[in-house]
């Protein structure tokens, strides 16, 4: 090499060669029988990570880490207008949103342009590149039509390709939903398990056939590509301008002239990557994380290496995209391999797998979710009333719903002040929302005067922190003469009958419904730890210690016609109307007993406690003769310190337990039961920092445990992460279901995969699985069912037993780019605690096949649970001024049992958007796998429908525009389309009779333009 570059430099001298402009060549395209090498540059940006969303777009905070966003797309625009051929592809709209609202008239001109040529390119999407273990399926349809509309409005584009490259495992409901369902052509993504990417590199099935939904099928697959490595160039042809790949030297006079060299060092790339793949078409990521802050000294680089490899001629380089690259292999008409199911769980190495994030961060977690409930019914009622220009609205809490869905965000992955941030952002989303609803249950209340013009002038409270028992209309004195009005919304499309609780001050308390009966109630004492907790934060979150202090929950049945209210009133009873008071409840303790075991229960379903130990024991249900053992317990992993010869440790991300810790009183376990004519409370001390209460209300069958669990202690030295078990002595055969983002259950063996031999390293946290609506465990005769408030990380690693991971709280970082400790803190007065979190999960036995229907229905009804509001009236005529009662469709009219409403929107351009979801799986249930009908004109029954417009799941094209263009990919073994001959589907509308049909596992979107005829409450 030195010889020949003394030759060259010679040859210089003697010829008196000069430096002189190159013109490089960048027009190639494909060319057909060569290893074409897709050049694809792109820039990985999150929506908060390690500094906040709003840090990363305008590079503050660099201390941390020198990212900026602004400068990104500044500088990818400037050098896209150099050079037609140059391409970039962009993913983030949350941060492309924030930059064209600072552009100035000309420049979004010449933007556009870019866009319409295909220079510049929208992939993905969404608001953020979400996350897919730890997120609703609602959310992530919110978050990503948000970002098309924005598209679509601006642009007139809908994005083609899915764009997953950083979340930690893949889902089920990625691929089919929020892939073929969008319209996408394809998807891909870097992050796989170790073992299985081997695999697939071995035998050339990186690139596959995603069927993802078993009731959807063919008509919902998708062609998906893992990455041969991470989203990254191959080594050495990394350009950002600190980077240290060597650049091409092409110029004669300079020294370290190595244009040959860089060219062979790019065919030996390609021609290796070329060996993992199928066709002759290859695709290099020229980019990663907050790349191209200085593009140019990326597109220089691409510009000479297409010049000189083409000239060089054995392989082909180009200027492409994801589209470009998709087309390319569906046009070399090659059969895929097909793959079903998911990509959970995700590990790295044998020992860190990515388990931990399914639990990180609880409390947000449980935020996130109730926010994503709350935002479904606000959106509800903003279109009932009418969305209006000024005065609040849902859009601050859209946006901040949206970016929360982030791959780092709700997945608990962040450093702490982004968390505070993402918390803060949600919070005045809510605040905003709150005075929407607010406001439109006050407008719906009003009855109409004789003039015809409502004067709104009721003014309703809400309590975001009644999870603490903070409610302070309830919890006010009734003087003489006052009530309490309480008004319950109810999101879904079919009546509801719960019970609600609400913590009042005194004993003396009455409750009216709709109709001014008295119904029954019933008061449950607050525990001492309960209002000690209340205290401490509530003084957390507002700053001051309430002076009084509720004595009491009361709680009473309400029953709420679907996309409606009820209402109801509290009343002060007199000392003398013993019998109009609400009912106090009767506290027992185990203390003492002489019973070995104690029955707790109302109605059907009973619960069997040993007195002796203080536990669950048996459960029972005399509707449905089940009878089953069934055990209770909580536990802790110690997280490994990361100290041994491997040195990973347990973090955000990173599940690696050492030890199994049972967590046992110090004393025998004493029982509180509480029992009433509503329901029986169990409470249960576990020990200093683990308690629960159990609930069993009369008119259901299922059990409702309420945990708090924290401050976890961690002065040993030792970080834990608790788990809860619950066991039977069911045959399992080591397999259970979880869900995919709260939509379809997915078959689990414990230590087997099915695409691979798996090497089981990690025995424990290589079994846990994402866990956002439910788990469950059946045998030949009985199934036990687990549903969650919030997403949590569980697994059966014992036959006929469910395990949830509750709570974690680590003191060493996992080493995956976080650079923080998992150790939440709450902090009063400078005095600071571990984070106590609350939270609920739901449980129930049923006969084989029959436990569907409760997962589904209460599965609906934990993700959108009812909305109260108060206000404190003068006198008790509420009910003859107001209406007490509304629902939002046809008083006749209910929602088939296996429907859901997911979305009902009035939109800025006063479109309504309607999406329609069937709860159930082909084959899930006999009543419920099976067609449905919804009435239209029920659902609007004040309302003229104009037309009805089918579109995609984002809204942004027509479902039959969208069929049409989609890409008919051959499937191994099935020489077509995929395994189903045949995939039932939901037919066309008919405009005249306006029913909308709905198959198995579908979601069908609409687009409607009505005449508004009458206004709701006029």
């Amino acid at each position: 090499m030195a010889l020949l570059f003394l030759l060259l430099l010679l040859a210089v001298l003697l010829l008196g060669a000069q430096s002189e402009y190159i013109a490089y060549n960048t027009t190639a395209g494909i060319v057909p029988g060569k290893l074409n090498v897709h050049l694809v540059p792109h820039s990985h940006d999150d929506v908060g990570w390690l500094k906040t969303v709003d840090q990363y777009y305008v590079g503050a905070n660099n201390s941390i880490r020198g990212a900026c966003v602004q400068n990104v797309i500044d500088s990818v625009i400037s050098s896209l207008f150099e050079d037609k051929n140059r391409k970039f592809i962009y993913v983030e709209i949350a941060f492309f949103q924030r930059w064209w609202r600072q552009q100035s008239p000309s420049m979004k001109i010449k933007v556009k342009h870019l866009v319409t040529s295909g220079q510049l390119e929208f992939i993905n999407g969404g608001m953020c590149m979400h996350d897919e273990a730890t997120a609703h399926y609602i959310d992530l349809i919110d978050q990503t039509t948000l970002g098309h509309q924005f598209i679509l409005k601006e642009f007139g584009q809908t994005p083609r390709v899915g764009w997953q490259i950083d979340p930690f495992g893949h889902s089920a409901v990625q691929a089919y939903l929020l892939g073929a369902e969008l319209g996408f052509d394809s998807l891909f993504f870097a992050r796989i398990d170790y073992q299985d990417r081997a695999v697939r590199l071995r035998d050339k099935t990186l690139e596959v056939i995603w069927q993802a939904s078993k009731s959807l099928a063919s008509s919902s697959q998708i062609f998906t590509g893992v990455f041969p490595r991470h989203y990254d160039p191959p080594d050495g042809f990394v350009y950002e301008i600190n980077d240290v790949s060597p650049p091409i030297q092409d110029d004669i006079l300079l020294f370290d002239y190595n244009v040959q060299e860089r060219v062979n060092d790019f065919v030996s790339a390609a021609l290796a990557q070329a060996k993992v793949t199928r066709t002759n078409h290859i695709m290099w990521l020229m980019g990663t994380d907050f790349r191209y802050q200085y593009a140019n000294s990326w597109f220089r680089q691409m510009d000479k290496f297409i010049h000189y490899v083409n000239q060089d001629g054995r392989v082909n380089a180009f200027y492409s995209t994801p589209s470009i690259y998709t087309d390319a292999k569906y046009a070399a008409d090659e059969q895929w391999p097909l793959k079903t199911d998911d990509f959970f769980p995700y590990a790295d190495h044998p020992n860190a797998y990515w388990t931990g994030y399914f639990t990180s961060r609880p409390a947000f977690k449980g935020y996130v979710r109730f926010l994503s409930g709350y935002y479904l019914a606000a959106r509800q009622l903003e279109f009932f009333k009418g969305r209006s220009g000024s005065g609040a609205n849902t859009d601050a809490l859209a946006n901040a719903l949206a970016i929360v869905q982030h791959h780092d965000a709700v997945s608990g992955t962040q450093r702490q002040h982004v968390a505070a941030d993402y918390a803060l952002r949600l919070s005045v989303g809510y605040l905003e929302a709150e005075k929407l609803v607010s406001s439109s249950l006050a407008y719906l209340s009003e009855s109409e005067p004789s003039s015809g013009q409502k004067c709104t002038s009721t003014k309703f409270e809400q309590c975001p922190l009644l999870n603490v028992s903070y409610c302070p209309p309830s919890e006010a004195v009734l003087s003489d003469g006052k009530s309490l009005v309480v008004v319950i919304y109810n999101p879904l499309g079919w009546k509801r009958e719960e019970v609600i609780r609400i913590p009042v001050s005194n004993e003396r308390v009455t409750v009216q419904d709709s109709s001014r009966r008295i119904i029954e109630a019933q008061l449950l004492p607050l525990s001492n730890a309960r209002l000690k907790l209340r205290s401490y934060y509530v003084r957390a979150h507002l700053g001051n210690t309430p002076r009084e202090l509720p004595k009491y929950w009361l709680a009473f049945s309400v029953t709420v016609p679907p996309l409606g209210f009820s209402s109801y009133t509290v009343l002060s009873a007199k000392q003398t109307d013993i019998d109009r008071r609400s009912t106090v409840s009767t506290v027992y303790t185990s203390k003492g007993n002489t019973n070995k075991t104690i029955e707790v229960g109302q109605g059907n379903l009973k619960l069997l406690y040993s007195a002796n130990e203080g536990k669950l024991a048996r459960y029972l249900n005399s509707r449905n003769m089940v009878t089953a053992v069934a055990e209770q317990s909580y536990s802790y992993y110690t997280g490994n310190d990361g100290t041994d010869k491997d040195p990973q440790a347990s973090g955000a991300y990173v599940f690696r337990p050492n030890d199994t810790v049972v967590i046992k009183s110090e004393e025998k376990v004493s029982l509180t039961v509480m029992r009433g004519p509503i329901l029986d409370e169990v409470h249960q001390q576990i020990n200093q920092w683990v308690s629960q209460v159990t609930r069993l209300y009369k008119g259901k069958e299922h059990a409702e445990v309420e945990f708090t669990i924290g401050p976890i202690p961690v002065d040993d030295g030792t970080g834990k992460e608790i788990t809860t078990q619950l066991t039977t002595a069911m045959k399992t055969n080591k397999t259970f279901y979880t869900d995919s983002n709260g939509r379809d259950f997915i078959k689990r063996v414990r230590d087997f995969r099915t695409d691979w031999h798996l090497q089981v390293n990690q025995p424990i946290a290589g079994n846990y699985y994402p866990i956002n609506l439910g788990i469950y465990v059946q045998d030949s005769s009985t199934e036990l069912s687990v549903l969650v408030d919030r997403a949590v990380g569980g697994t059966s690693l014992v036959d006929g037993q469910v395990e949830l991971m509750l709570h974690r709280r680590l003191i060493h970082d996992d080493i995956r780019g976080v650079g923080e400790t998992l150790n939440e803190t709450v902090c009063v007065s400078d005095m600071c605690e571990g984070l106590t979190v609350q939270g609920k999960f739901y449980l129930r036995i049923d006969p084989l096949g029959e436990g569907s229907k409760w997962r589904r229905t209460a599965g609906q009804e934990i993700s959108a649970p009812l909305i109260l509001a108060f206000a404190e009236e003068e006198g008790n005529d509420w009910m003859n001024s107001h209406v007490p009662t509304f629902s939002g469709i046809d008083p006749s009219y209910a929602l088939p049992d296996n429907v859901a409403v997911i979305t009902l929107q009035e939109l800025e351009n006063g479109k309504v958007l309607l999406r329609l979801a069937h709860l159930y799986e082909s084959g899930e249930d006999k009543d419920h796998s099976v067609l449905s009908n919804v009435e239209l004109r029920k659902l609007f029954p004040r309302k003229k429908i104009i037309k009805v417009t089918e579109t995609s799941l984002s809204a942004n094209q027509e479902r039959g525009e969208m069929e049409k263009r989609k890409l008919d990919w051959k499937v191994e073994g099935f020489g077509g389309a995929g395994i189903e001959s045949k995939v039932v589907r939901g037919g066309a509308v008919d405009p005249a009779k306006l029913v909308v049909e709905l198959a198995p596992m579908e979601i069908r979107t609409f687009l409607i333009d009505l005449d508004y005829l009458h206004m709701y409450g006029s």
